[in-house]
């Protein structure tokens, strides 16, 4: 009997982990989640990405950074304050056979941006928390249903990312603020950690500014820089001189490798 309790409670315990931890739940092994969430799901822009570019991740022109249209602003809850930016899902439309499309299966897309909270009163805000909401381009709404359903039900799950070419950081700032935007990163996505080395210094750890805007304030101009990046599933990887010592602000450099 002890034995079944301890069980038991390690069952509720665990059950109540996952809960408080939200829906944005770390890749295991980069294998895709077996289980798919409840949520709904939007669109926003036009069918050419207008309104969807750049965004609270800190991402610029996602066609140039390879996101593209297959992109959504998350509701709060799923955002995490900027954490989930470049984590993957896949969504598929359920139970409303009137405007899903037939056999559409499931899309795949990469967090970019953030669907706000709205707190004036009212019955349908599907961003505010709890909410766990999907605000889509319109081109990948309507690859699950029609334009004029306005919102549907849909089920997600995380998946790893696939993305082509390495790792990217995009550098801006001054000589004593330095800034660096992650992106284009396979696997998990969402980068958790992200520490520098100027060709002179040791590894310097870095502060997530938002986003995936990532940043020191430590003056390392006319060194060739490093980078070790960490995945919310726990991966790091190595970059070393991702940018020659030569570097621009403005410009950005592509790693040999990623996740």
């Amino acid at each position: 009997m002890a034995k079944f309790q301890n069980l038991f409670t390690w069952a509720v315990f665990i059950t109540l982990l996952v809960q408080a931890m939200g829906d944005v739940i770390p890749l295991a092994k980069g294998r895709a989640g077996k289980i798919w969430h409840d949520a709904h799901a939007t669109f926003y822009g036009d069918l050419n990405g207008g309104e969807t570019m750049q965004g609270a991740c800190g991402y610029g022109d996602l066609f140039q950074q390879g996101y593209g249209l297959e992109t959504a602003a998350l509701s709060t809850k799923l955002f995490k304050d900027g954490h989930a930016c470049g984590a993957c899902f896949q969504i598929r439309c359920v139970k409303d056979p009137q405007w899903c499309v037939p056999n559409a299966g499931a899309i795949t897309i990469t967090a970019t941006n953030f669907c706000p909270p709205n707190w004036i009163p009212a019955p349908d805000h599907w961003c505010n928390p709890p909410q766990r909401h999907f605000d889509l381009s319109m081109t990948m709404f309507t690859k699950l249903a029609q334009a004029k359903a306005g919102i549907i039900p849909v089920k997600y799950r995380r998946v790893p990312c696939q993305k082509s070419g390495g790792v990217k950081f995009e550098l801006k700032g001054n000589p004593y603020w330095l800034t660096a935007l992650v992106f284009n990163v396979g696997g998990a996505g969402d980068v958790a950690n992200v520490k520098i080395k100027g060709s002179s210094t040791d590894w310097l750890q870095m502060s997530r500014n938002w986003g995936q805007v990532w940043q020191t304030g430590s003056n390392i101009v006319g060194q060739s820089l490093s980078f070790l990046v960490t995945t919310s599933d726990g991966k790091t990887l190595r970059f070393d001189d991702v940018a020659p010592a030569n570097w621009q602000f403005g410009q950005t450099y592509e790693g040999r490798i990623n996740f």
